[in-house]
């Protein structure tokens, strides 16, 4: 069996490893060699965070994808990140460790269903968050992030009519932050669904000067015990400015190890899922391992490549949200 073979089956590429192979040596080299940057999304394992050139969530990942002079870009994250990468550099070689890193998020918004739902409002502008398919982004008029979702909605006039999709819980977020009555779909992110009220609840007792941080992917009643409510930079900003030395966080627990790093006298602990759930790490996540890295560096397998006319379409919506976000400040 081939590489391709095995890259069709299980994702990745699978060969052997040296064992006494340093990898962050071995990435670092073949990094120079190949003109690579490695983009890491926050929830990424702590090894991977580590030997990325970029760390960031999903706009700042965004900008640094569309300014990169890199000629192959590494995107340690999901696919429709590395998908959104190559959309904005489509001369670049756009990598993904393993091809079947996908998204709960952007799995519930199946485009050939939204299409239909779109035309039920054809007066409405389409603004869709950027967990989503190429397909997706392409049926869109305005893409957006979590850091910019709110303003993005308020740069437009009152009386634009607007659908939301696909992250109904963030949807719902906006609509409550903007006073804008939006027309949401219904997805979300397993994530940040299953974090229980009642187990934060009995947290907080036990660490009664505990912030709860949460990402608004989360459900309602989450975000209304939440003394802070942000995107995953967000929310790693607000711990290392506020005095508090105690955190729960509500989203994938990835990002705890930016946040131990760049305030190791903090505590930070992981908000608890419910009784269904043995934690809250993301499965399609944390596919992406060092050991495959290195092997998706070396091989340059498994790329990322997107339809030349979905790629014209798609990039529309992308450049307006960076656009907007630029003249933001954002």
């Amino acid at each position: 069996m081939d590489i391709f073979e095995e890259i069709n089956l299980k994702g990745y590429a699978e060969e052997y490893i040296d064992p006494t192979l340093d990898l962050f040596d071995e990435i670092e080299k073949l990094k120079k060699e190949k003109n690579a940057v490695i983009l890491a999304h926050y929830y990424q394992d702590a090894d991977i965070q580590d030997i990325a050139d970029y760390i960031g969530d999903s706009l700042g990942l965004s900008q640094q994808a569309a300014k990169t002079d890199a000629d192959i870009i590494v995107f340690a994250g999901v696919h429709f990140m590395a998908e959104t990468a190559k959309i904005l550099s489509p001369t670049k070689k756009v990598l993904l460790p393993d091809a079947k890193a996908g998204c709960s998020l952007a799995d519930s918004c199946p485009p050939h269903l939204f299409k239909k739902f779109k035309e039920q409002y054809p007066d409405h502008l389409v603004i869709t968050y950027v967990n989503c398919t190429a397909e997706l982004k392409a049926l869109s008029d305005i893409v957006c992030t979590s850091s910019n979702a709110i303003q993005i909605v308020e740069s437009l006039p009152p009386e634009q009519k607007i659908i939301f999709g696909p992250d109904k819980n963030l949807g719902a977020y906006v609509a409550k932050k903007t006073g804008r009555d939006l027309v949401l779909w219904n997805g979300a992110c397993m994530v940040h669904e299953i974090f229980s009220r009642e187990k934060i609840t009995k947290l907080k007792e036990r660490h009664p000067d505990a912030k709860l941080l949460a990402h608004p992917e989360c459900e309602d009643v989450i975000l209304e015990m939440a003394d802070y409510i942000g995107s995953t930079t967000g929310i790693l900003k607000y711990a290392t400015k506020s005095d508090a030395k105690e955190f729960i966080v509500a989203t994938e627990p990835g990002i705890i190890h930016q946040m131990e790093k760049d305030n190791p006298a903090k505590v930070f602990i992981p908000a608890p899922p419910n009784n269904n759930c043995a934690c809250n790490d993301c499965p399609h996540m944390k596919r992406n391992t060092l050991e495959k890295l290195y092997l998706c560096l070396k091989n340059e397998l498994p790329e990322i490549e997107v339809p030349e006319d979905i790629i014209v379409r798609a990039v529309k919506p992308i450049e307006r949200m960076l656009e907007i976000s630029a003249k933001l400040g954002l």
